[in-house]
């Protein structure tokens, strides 16, 4: 094994943690699902949801028969662009299964996501700033955006402010 150069990146170092501790796929199931929409499409994505992935094998839950159906002549078409994403052939092989997909909705903003600073926030806070946030599927990231987003209105609106 070689040793470290002072000009090693952070993602080289963790491409080789990740393959020598086997956690590659996980990873890439991560990704997939997190990443499901942009990867597959709005259509396929709505009725699908990555599951699982063993021995290069994807697992796929789909919404019901008819779906399984049309992705079985598809296998090819996504084993591709999985395969792109992940960068390598992780992916050999996709068996799907009919079964229950998770909720994708946004979740609404609450008061109690927003900070200290800001409540009790006004309905009408709540309703802007839930207009600009509800495209984002990360909820972590959606209730960061929501805290900022409300603590530079609360900011605006309060010339005191320092």
């Amino acid at each position: 094994m070689r040793g470290l150069s002072p000009i090693d990146s952070v993602s080289s170092i963790l491409e080789g943690l990740t393959r020598r501790l086997g956690l590659e796929s996980k990873l890439l199931e991560s990704r997939l699902r997190r990443d499901w929409v942009s990867i597959v499409g709005e259509p396929i994505a709505s009725n699908t949801w990555p599951d699982q992935i063993r021995y290069k094998k994807l697992y796929l839950l789909v919404h019901n028969s008819v779906w399984l159906h049309q992705l079985t002549f598809l296998k090819p078409t996504l084993i591709q662009k999985l395969n792109q994403v992940a960068g390598a052939d992780v992916v050999t092989d996709i068996v799907l299964r009919i079964g229950e997909l998770p909720e994708a909705e946004p979740a609404p903003l609450s008061p109690g996501a927003l900070p200290a600073a800001v409540s009790p926030a006004s309905d009408e806070l709540l309703a802007e700033i839930s207009t600009h946030v509800t495209g984002i599927q990360d909820p972590d990231l959606r209730n960061h955006l929501a805290q900022l987003m409300a603590q530079s209105l609360a900011h605006q609106r309060d010339p005191k402010a320092g």
